[in-house]
């Protein structure tokens, strides 16, 4: 593939070659698309009671992705914003009511909160060890695209609903975004080709404030009739602020509620470099390391979990602004790393951006969050899984339906605590487990004879 390619045709690896106006520009891409999900976590933890501040999640989504980017040798084209995984976490703590947490400032009980989390990105290194150890070619054996494809898939399709739910608030918003998007991206011809998340917000968001002008209404969560835009918190918001930081405290307890949860942010991870290196057409797994991408992804959720933020993610949203632009040159997504802690400074502008209607990020979430599903099956086909071979078609019905079925996770106790695997965790451990049992293994990992495809993991 050409390193400095026109836009329309071979993918672009480059940026420079645009010139620095439009590499802002497509770095403000990159940032608008992960805003809507980053700040939605520290909101509904919120309405757990536990007061976990939106600049904090914003500072550290961009210095966790920038120190990301570090670990992996400024290769990996990917965005670390705010996990949804441990929200459950958030919600059991907020409710823990025992004990020392008896009676418990919210305040307090964040710290506690954070102090699992910083506990959780730590199992992140110790895998990494491991990796490093034994060699990602050993580990890989256990991870093949019968399992990460899947996975990839359950990924897009477990947001789906959120897509939906979102939209849902005013569809005809909703579908004027996907059309701007769809549009821009199928017709639009030079810059306008590569920046459709970025139109679609934009174009959308003006049409949104002519129709709010115009007495234009949409649905909130409870069903109640509400203005399209809601200024209220842009008019209380200061232009400039610290970032509310805290120091994280540890007890076993939160450990215990907050750390397992690591066990499906780390598969979701593996899953997430799978989709990236499929899309932008390099084993990213292998070079720079899966071992560098876990750590980059550990320390950054650990280092926000000790200030008081939560922990982050490798984001599907920004790898669907990849696809969608073909611009893989991760410069672009440091850009947006950058105005994630700049505006993390800023009340104002995040109460500007938090005025965007739901119904909007719901149509961008459409296409998005299919894309991510759409890479997991690319994923499956171009590393030519067989699935006329019962033992994989077996392996993947069963990582599908437990991801599908579970869908409020499976919890136990250990002691007296509580402590719940998501459905993606339940279905990458099964699907890790019936690959390493099964008889009839024929996958090998590392590069393929053929050259020119998106995902080369190895062979069938």
């Amino acid at each position: 593939m050409s390193q400095n390619s026109t836009p329309g045709s071979e993918p672009i690896r480059d940026a420079r070659v645009l010139g620095r106006p439009k590499m802002f520009i497509l770095g403000l891409q990159h940032m608008f698309a992960m805003f809507g999900a980053t700040v939605l976590v520290p909101i509904l933890v919120q309405a757990y009671g536990l007061p976990l501040s939106i600049q904090t999640t914003l500072f550290f989504a961009g210095i966790g992705t920038l120190f990301f980017h570090v670990c992996t040798k400024l290769k990996v084209p990917a965005f670390l914003g705010s996990s949804f995984a441990y929200l459950g976490g958030f919600e059991a703590m907020a409710k823990l009511d025992a004990g020392k947490y008896a009676g418990m400032d919210p305040t307090v009980k964040l710290q506690y909160a954070c102090g699992g989390i910083v506990v959780a990105g730590l199992l992140y290194v110790v895998l990494a060890a491991v990796i490093k150890v034994v060699g990602v070619r050993r580990v890989m054996r256990f991870l093949p695209p019968v399992v990460t494809g899947p996975i990839i898939i359950l990924i897009g399709l477990n947001l789906a609903p959120s897509a939906v739910s979102n939209a849902s608030t005013c569809w005809w918003l909703a579908l004027v975004a996907m059309a701007i998007i769809v549009i821009a991206n199928i017709w639009g011809k030079g810059m306008v080709k590569i920046i459709p998340i970025l139109l679609g917000v934009v174009g959308s968001y003006v049409v949104a404030v002519i129709a709010n002008a115009a007495g234009a209404t949409a649905l909130d969560s409870a069903g109640n009739v509400v203005p399209l835009i809601n200024f209220s918190g842009v008019a209380q918001a200061a232009p400039v602020g610290i970032q509310p930081f805290f120091l994280a405290k540890f007890d076993l307890t939160s450990i215990f509620v907050m750390a397992p949860i690591a066990i499906a942010a780390m598969m979701e991870h593996i899953g997430d470099m799978s989709a990236i290196s499929a899309t932008v057409g390099q084993n990213f797994i292998e070079n720079p390391g899966l071992h560098r991408t876990l750590i980059g992804d550990g320390i950054a959720t650990s280092l926000a979990g000790l200030f008081g933020g939560p922990a982050n993610t490798t984001y599907g949203e920004n790898t669907g602004v990849l696809v969608l632009s073909r611009v893989y040159d991760p410069k672009v997504v440091r850009l947006a790393a950058i105005y994630a802690v700049v505006l993390s400074f800023s009340p104002a502008f995040a109460a500007i951006v938090n005025s965007i209607p739901t119904a909007i990020i719901g149509g961008v979430s459409f296409i998005l969050y299919g894309m991510i599903s759409a890479i997991g099956v690319r994923n499956v086909v171009e590393n030519r899984v067989d699935f006329t071979n019962s033992r994989n078609l077996i392996i993947a019905a069963i990582i599908l339906v437990c991801g599908l079925g579970f869908s409020d996770g499976v919890t136990f106790a250990i002691g007296e605590v509580h402590v719940t695997l998501t459905n993606l965790a339940i279905a990458a451990i099964a699907g890790i487990a019936l690959n390493a049992v099964l008889p009839g293994k024929d996958y090998v990992f590392g590069s393929d004879v053929t050259e020119g495809r998106s995902g080369d993991f190895g062979r069938y």
